[in-house]
């Protein structure tokens, strides 16, 4: 049985992007498996930074909202229906500055919601979403996986678990801007990962 994946994809780049190149391999693979694929740009479709009147939204019971406060909590609703609904969740991520686009943490503050994905217990924080799957298609300009430098693992690791999500893969494509040779070379490498990766969909 396939799997309904959701793609979230965040470079600025647009069609000029490397994790853009990664995602649309990707999404290539997966329609000649016709298996279902919903796909959400944040750059395209590009949430607010998070503010205190959303926050506030969502710790108001939703009977007691007012209209405004309804129209502030429905981003987040949306995207958590749409989250719960795919087995697998593929993010697309440029590395900028040695962290992730804005738009995606936008998009991560909307998603981690106390009470929703995750919640507090005596032992710490506890998961909500489970039994889902994530790939991470990592697109950087430099050589960073496994150094010091890589911020950007560990925190995308650190966000997914705090829902429960700790089946992750990830496929590197380093060193794009390293010159052509070096470029060509990694996206052929990282093309054939998600090759594989699909195949387990």
């Amino acid at each position: 049985m396939t799997q309904r994946t959701l793609l979230v994809t965040s470079s600025i780049l647009g069609e000029n992007g490397q994790s853009n190149a990664l995602a649309n391999h990707f999404k290539a693979k997966v329609k000649a498996r016709d298996i279902a694929l919903t796909h959400r740009d944040v750059v395209a479709n590009t949430l607010p930074h998070l503010a205190i009147e959303e926050l506030g939204a969502w710790q108001t019971p939703a009977e007691e909202r007012s209209a405004e406060q309804q129209a502030l909590a429905a981003h987040s609703d949306e995207l958590l229906a749409e989250l719960r609904a795919h087995e697998v969740l593929v993010l697309a991520v440029p590395l900028y500055n040695l962290g992730i686009p804005s738009q995606l943490k936008a998009w991560f503050d909307r998603v981690l919601r106390a009470g929703e994905t995750f919640r507090y217990t005596e032992n710490g924080p506890q998961g909500l979403i489970e039994g889902k799957r994530a790939i991470i298609l990592a697109a950087r300009g430099g050589q960073y996986a496994g150094t010091d430098l890589d911020s950007q693992t560990p925190h995308l690791k650190a966000m997914l678990g705090l829902m429960g999500i700790s089946d992750v893969e990830i496929v590197f494509a380093e060193g794009l801007n390293m010159g052509d040779n070096h470029r060509d070379a990694a996206l052929k490498e990282a093309f054939q990962a998600i090759d594989q990766l699909v195949a387990t969909l």
